[in-house]
This record gives structure tokens, sequence and C-alpha cells, in this order.
């Protein structure tokens, strides 16, 4: 499809979108698959098409197709998981519409993992996983993500309708509002073109969001450099409210080796016997929970977290050796390898790992249909708060979310596009007032700066003191770079900085304001759930000045 766009020396006719989708991993791809084939649909990604957090999801995807497992069973056990958080008609929602999103991956040809044993050789190898009280979890060996994501790409690339844009970083939404418009809707994005280096305004009907979550605003993360919260800071600068950023999951077993520091190891592992132990070799997560090692994902984060500290350990020890190596090779071919370019062998020995960054639980304020507070802006996937997780992810909920709200959100879209208002001539990006800057090390100094103060100030056990410390931090650190933001040429490291500042007030603040721990969200000074009422969702909104916005109840229990 020839295009041309909006660029820094003024406006060019372009052909409208009808539809713009910003992020390429399985959620939005997966709902640029399900829309019609009449639909003109643009895809923006930060690099190529296929490098996003889905492609290095290990574990799988959860769904009822065993006849002994129970649609009742799985909600049971996300709503135990996310701490009584969860709204339990989205969990419903997602869990119900779970076989008939698996029925269409295997229809696009995702290579399953089938049952290799005695019985039906047609039927999935389940495996299970922190939280879950049975086997319900599809996988394609231990790269479903990779499987998913490159036959969603694949397929992406035949269709005539859909217009990738790789290398492109959407910079913000273009909004009624941002025009002066009296009708406030999503009209489109401004978006850098990595490799013209300019600016270019892409206009159309609808805008998903389908960016990912924010853990790159830690030091540690096991996800890869594209999680840097863009759509939750673009959405919160267009006006919508997010909820629940104070619960930020911590995969508990990410390989510890320098060379290796985002390589996450599959809870998987775990789920077919491995035991978590201390450097002397015993075990621990039996005096942390009852499930021990297949407690839901906080548990286990910070039982290591404790026994790290308290001990002086670099690293905790993740043991399956006691299995056959054959079975190991088979079940865990991906891991199996790394671990062996590393020096480690895991079916002669323990591996070590620890912590790190892993989900974004909150995020941007969506109904059933993926619909935002702004008219014409959806968001789908990890950028968004549904209600499914609550206070806690279970483990593999999370492409199952992105599937179902991909469909959900298509089908809504599909309904409405006939009623969609013309889009206005939209302005051009202006680089008249901004020049290259020479002191790109304020860039790095301040990312440096912002995930270090995340990882010792907000991370996984918070206190009130540690809040406040990383709130001074943080409040400077926007200041500083909003300076640089409006005078300098725009680049992508800039942009996702902006972005991530944002996404830290936003976190820093929810957390502030929960005076419980509850899931995700552990501090000292309070360390029960606060059992006296009912719980209640952390939302923020945005004032028309930009700064965080809260209720006088919110403003009392923050100060």
């Amino acid at each position: 499809m020839e295009i041309s766009y909006f660029e820094p020396n003024g406006m060019v006719t372009t052909n409208r979108f009808d539809v713009l989708i910003i992020g390429s991993g399985a959620a939005g791809l997966s709902l640029a698959l399900r829309l019609p084939d009449h639909v003109r649909i643009a895809v923006l990604a930060k690099s190529n098409l296929e490098e996003g957090s889905t492609l290095y999801a290990q574990g799988g995807i959860s769904a009822v197709t065993d006849p002994a497992d129970t649609f009742e069973s799985h909600i049971a056990d996300t709503l135990d998981a996310g701490a009584g958080l969860n709204k339990p008609e989205a969990v419903r929602f997602t869990i119900e519409n779970a076989p008939a999103a698996i029925d269409w991956l295997v229809r696009l040809g995702v290579p399953f993992t089938r049952h290799n044993g005695s019985g039906d050789p047609e039927r999935f190898h389940l495996t299970r996983e922190g939280g879950h009280s049975t086997r319900r979890v599809l996988h394609a060996a231990d790269a479903t993500g990779r499987a998913m994501e490159t036959t969603l790409a694949a397929e992406a690339r035949k269709r005539d309708n859909i217009t990738l844009l790789e290398y492109h970083i959407a910079i913000d939404l273009i909004t009624g509002a941002k025009l002066g418009l009296s009708d406030n809707r999503a009209l489109g994005a401004y978006a850098l073109d990595c490799h013209s280096k300019h600016v270019k305004a892409i206009p159309a009907h609808n805008v998903v969001l389908a960016t990912g979550g924010a853990s790159k605003v830690y030091l540690y993360t096991s996800n890869p450099d594209t999680s840097s919260g863009d759509g939750i800071a673009m959405a919160w600068r267009a006006g919508c409210r997010v909820a629940n950023m104070e619960f930020n999951q911590f995969h508990p077993t990410c390989l510890f080796h320098p060379q290796a520091k985002s390589f996450l190891v599959t809870e998987a592992v775990r789920g077919e016997g491995g035991q978590l132990r201390l450097p002397d070799g015993s075990t621990f997560m039996e005096r942390f929970d009852e499930r021990g090692n297949l407690a839901p994902r906080d548990i286990v984060a910070r039982a290591i977290d404790h026994e790290m500290k308290r001990l002086g350990a670099e690293y905790v020890l993740l043991d399956i050796s006691h299995k056959p190596a054959p079975f190991i090779k088979e079940h865990f071919p991906n891991v199996y390898a790394r671990c062996r370019e590393l020096g480690y062998d895991m079916t002669l020995e323990p591996i070590p790992v620890v912590p790190a960054a892993h989900y974004t639980c909150g995020g941007v304020i969506t109904d059933l249909r993926g619909r935002t507070d702004l008219e014409g802006l959806y968001a789908i996937g990890e950028v968004t708060c549904t209600g499914m997780h609550g206070a806690n992810r279970m483990a593999s909920n999370s492409l199952l979310e992105c599937l179902v709200f991909a469909a959900s959100a298509a089908e809504h879209i599909t309904e409405t596009l006939v009623d969609r208002p013309d889009i206005p001539e939209l302005p051009a990006w202006d680089e008249s007032r901004v020049r290259d800057s020479d002191e790109e090390v304020v860039v790095s100094h301040n990312w440096d700066e912002l995930r270090r103060c995340m990882w010792n100030y907000v991370g996984i056990v918070r206190t009130d003191k540690r809040l406040a410390r990383a709130w001074r931090r943080v409040d400077l650190l926007q200041q500083e770079i909003q300076e640089y933001y409006s005078n300098f040429t725009v680049s992508g490291d800039l942009l996702e900085l902006r972005n991530l500042a944002q996404v830290a007030a936003l976190i820093i603040r929810s957390a502030q304001l929960r005076k419980e721990s509850r899931g995700l969200h552990y501090t000292l000074d309070y360390p029960e759930t606060d059992h006296s009422r009912p719980p209640e969702d952390t939302v923020l909104s945005p004032s028309a000045s930009g700064e965080i916005d809260m209720t006088p109840a919110q403003q009392r229990a923050a100060s």
C-alpha cells in the first residue's frame, strides 16, 4: 500500500487509516488479524515486527481445554491469585472466551506441544504453573511466545490491508482537545521514523494501544527494551485514567549471570517439579506458603528477596536435576540450551536465579471491549487494567488476556467503524524551535538514575520513607527530562525516558495511596491486608495541568 505522510516541512495528503495499532505483540497483531479485510490498518512496531515481550514469553497460555478442568476452577484460581482485587466479570469473560481463542491460534498454525504419552496423540500437553490448581497451561515447548509471535507476524505480512510500519516509535496521541476541537476523540498519533529521523503524523479513525507494560522502569527486568510504558504514558497525557499501578510483578526466577540478566527461566520448571534452594542446598518455600514452590509469583519473589537479604546472598538456586535428563531437554530445550551456553547444566546441577521486574498488572482503564476514557481510543494487553489480574497476575493468564480482548475490541471496532466522523487535517510536527543535542549524556545519566531509584525504593518490599525518597527524585527527573524534551530533537532513548519517568511517578503515587499490603504491593509500614472494608482499585486521573489528580480522600491518605 502506497502511503504519504505529514512531514516536518508541511501538510502532505495521506491515506487515512481506519485503525492505527501501536504495538506488534500478541495483542496488537491478534487485533489486526481479527479485523475484516476491508479495514485499512497500520501497525506500528518500535523495532522489527516480531521484537517485543511476546517473543520472549516461555511458559504458555492458560485455558480450560481438559474435560476434567472447569471454568469455575480457573476463575477461582485467578481470583485467589489476584488477592481479592480482580473484577469477577472480567475474569469470567476472559476465561470463558479462552477455548475459542485457542482454537483461533490453532487454525492459524501455532504449533502447540501435543501429548507424547499414552492416549490421544492430538491432545494438548498441559503443564502446571504457580497459582493453578491443575494442569491447564498450553505451550509450544518452552518458547510459546516465539511460536505465537512468529505465526501472527507471518500472517500479518500476508494481508494486503495491513501496513506494517516497523522502526516507528509513537510519541503522543493526537486528540480533538489538543487541536482545540469541541469533539475530543483520538485522531491518530505522532511517530518518530527511526530511519529518516523525522516525525510523522499518522491519522486514523481509531487508535489502539497494544504497547505492553513498563517493567523497564526497573534496573533489572526479564523483559526486552520495548517494555517502556509508552502506551500508559501516552494515554495519561491524553486524559485517560489509570489504575493499580502499584502492582508490579517480579518474576521469581531469572538466570543470575552477568551475560544473562534478562533471561527468564520459565515458571514451568517449578511446575514440573523444580525446587528452590538456598546456597547450602536446603529448601525454603515451605516456610512461606503451604503450596511451596507452586505458590503465586508475588509470594515466591518476596520469599526469595527475604532469603537473599537475610543471608546476604546474590542469588538462590533452582533445582530440577533430579528429573531425567531427556525429560528436561524435551520440556525445556531453550532454557537448557541457554544455560549450557553460560556454563550451567540443569540436568546435573541447580542453576542460580534472582527475581526481576516482569509484568505490569495496572494500566489504562478499559471496559470489556477495550474502550478507554477517550472516544476512539482502545487499549489491549499489558498496557491495560481490565480487572483480570487484580493485585497479582496468575502465571500464563497474560497471553490469554491479549487474545480475548483483541477479539473483543476488533468486534466493537468493526461494528462502529461506519459511524466514525471524518478526520480533520492534522498539523505537522513542529521542529522549528528545537536543535540537535550535544549533551546526550543527560539522557543516559537520567535513565540510569531513574531505574536505580525505582529498584532501590519501589521494588519488591517498600516503606513510606522509601516511596517519599523516590517521589522527590522522580519529580526532579521529570522536570529535567521535560526541559530537555522541549529544547532538543527527539530520539528513541529520550522518548522512552520521558514515558518511563511518567510511569514511575504513577507507580510511586499509587503505592503511596495503598495503606495495606496486598498482592504484589508489600510495605513494611502496613504489612497486613486490610480486611475491614471491600478492596478498592487505586485510580489516578490526570488534571488539566498534567499533574496527578487525586480525590480528597486519596490526598489525605497520601499525606
